[in-house]
C-alpha cells in the first residue's frame, strides 16, 4: 500500500529508485533495490520504487505509469516531480548508459556515471584498451563478434585455460572457463546466448580482489579491499549470489599491495571520469594487479561486496547512501 508523507515534511527529497531492466541481471537489480530501500534514511528521503520494463515504466506500489515526457508521476491527485534518480539497474538499459542519456536530457540528477562512461565500462574489451593507456594492466584477450570466423582467429595463441565471456554483460552470466580447444566451440555458443560480442581471455592464475570507490567533496575515496575465494572453479554466479565463496574484508594484503590496489582504483575512477559508486575487480599475480572489469553500478544485495567494504570503512550503509545522494544533488547544482 502507498503511504503519503505529511505535508509538514516538505524538506524530504523525493527519490525515484529505478530497478528492473531488460537483461539477464533483472533479478539481481530487484534485490539490490530492495536492499537500498531497506537501508535508506526515510527521515531525509521519500522513496518511490520505479520498475523499468520494456513496455512500461511504473510505480511499484500503485502501478501508476511514469510520464516519460518529464519523468513525473501522478498518484491520485498528487503530482510527483523527483529531486533525484537512484539508478539500481544492472545491465541494460542502465549499466550501458542508455537510460542515463534520457535523464541527462531532462537535467535530472542521477547517482551513477554519465552516459559515455557507463557505455565505455560496459564494453569490457574497449574499456581495457582505453585503461591500458593509463598504465592499467589486464589479461591478453581477443574480441569475437557474432558471425566472425573465429576458427581463423588464432584463439589458441592465448593458451589454456581461457575464459570465454560476453563483452557486454555482468553477474557472471554466459561465462565459461575452457581448458582445451575441444570445449571452445561450446563455450563460444554459450557466450553468444547473452551478447553479440564475446571476449576470449587468457587465464591468469592468481588471487582475486575487488576495491570500491566513490568521489565525495572532490576526493576519491577507496574502500578496504576484499579478497574473493570462490568455492567453485572461479567466481561464478553461484559464488557471487548463493554463498559459494569466502569474502574477506579487509583482505589479507600487505600495506604496500593494499595501497597499490587502491591507487589503481583511484586512477581508473579519475581517468574514466566516474561518478557515484564504482567497483574495480582484479587478479593479483606476481605482485601486479590485472584488471578484470569496472562496475559502475555494483551489486547492492545483502551478499554483495560493496556494502561489505562500506561497513569496513566505518560507515553504515544508511550513512553512505545519504552521502551519495547529497553529493549527486550538489553536483547537479554546479551545472545549472
Amino acid at each position: 500500500m502507498y503511504i503519503c508523507i505529511s505535508k509538514n515534511t516538505k524538506f524530504v527529497k523525493k527519490i525515484a529508485l529505478l530497478t528492473g531492466g531488460y537483461g539477464a541481471e533483472r533479478s539481481i537489480s530487484l534485490k539490490s533495490a530492495a536492499f537500498i530501500e531497506k537501508n535508506i534514511d526515510v527521515d531525509q528521503f521519500e522513496v518511490f520504487v520505479i520498475y523499468i520494463d520494456r513496455d512500461r515504466w511504473y510505480h511499484r506500489d500503485t502501478e501508476s505509469l511514469i510520464d516519460r515526457n518529464d519523468f513525473t508521476l501522478h498518484i491520485g491527485d498528487r503530482h510527483v516531480a523527483f529531486d533525484l534518480v537512484f539508478i539500481m539497474i544492472h545491465g541494460d538499459p542502465a549499466e550501458n548508459g542508455r537510460i542515463q542519456g534520457y535523464f541527462e536530457g531532462l537535467d535530472l540528477p542521477i547517482t551513477s556515471c554519465n552516459t559515455f562512461t557507463s557505455a565505455l565500462t560496459f564494453n569490457k574489451y574497449i574499456c581495457n584498451l582505453v585503461l591500458a593507456e593509463y598504465g592499467v594492466l589486464s589479461a591478453r584477450s581477443k574480441l569475437v563478434r557474432r558471425g566472425d570466423d573465429w576458427q581463423k582467429m588464432r584463439l589458441t595463441d592465448l593458451g589454456f585455460p581461457q575464459f570465454v565471456k560476453p563483452n557486454n554483460n555482468g553477474s557472471s552470466y554466459g561465462i565459461s572457463k575452457v581448458n582445451n580447444e575441444v570445449d571452445l566451440e561450446e563455450a563460444i555458443s554459450f557466450g553468444f546466448e547473452y551478447d553479440d560480442e564475446i571476449i576470449i581471455e587468457e587465464f591468469i592464475q592468481g588471487r582475486e580482489f575487488t576495491c570500491g570507490a566513490i568521489k565525495l567533496d572532490n576526493e576519491i575515496i577507496t574502500f578496504p579491499i576484499t579478497e574473493i575465494i570462490s568455492h567453485n572453479e572461479y567466481f561464478d554466479f553461484e559464488a557471487k549470489y548463493e554463498n559459494a565463496s569466502d569474502e574477506i574484508t579487509p583482505a589479507d594484503l600487505s600495506e604496500e599491495l593494499s595501497r597499490a590496489c587502491q591507487s589503481i582504483t583511484r586512477r581508473i575512477y579519475k581517468s574514466l571520469n566516474c561518478r557515484g559508486m564504482v567497483r574495480a575487480d582484479y587478479i593479483l599475480k606476481d605482485r601486479l594487479f590485472y584488471l578484470i572489469e569496472v562496475n559502475t553500478i555494483p551489486g547492492m544485495t545483502l551478499q554483495s561486496l560493496y556494502p561489505q567494504q562500506i561497513r569496513a570503512y566505518g560507515w553504515t550503509v544508511q550513512e553512505f547512501l545519504s552521502k551519495l545522494i547529497d553529493e549527486c544533488l550538489v553536483l547537479s547544482t554546479k551545472f545549472e
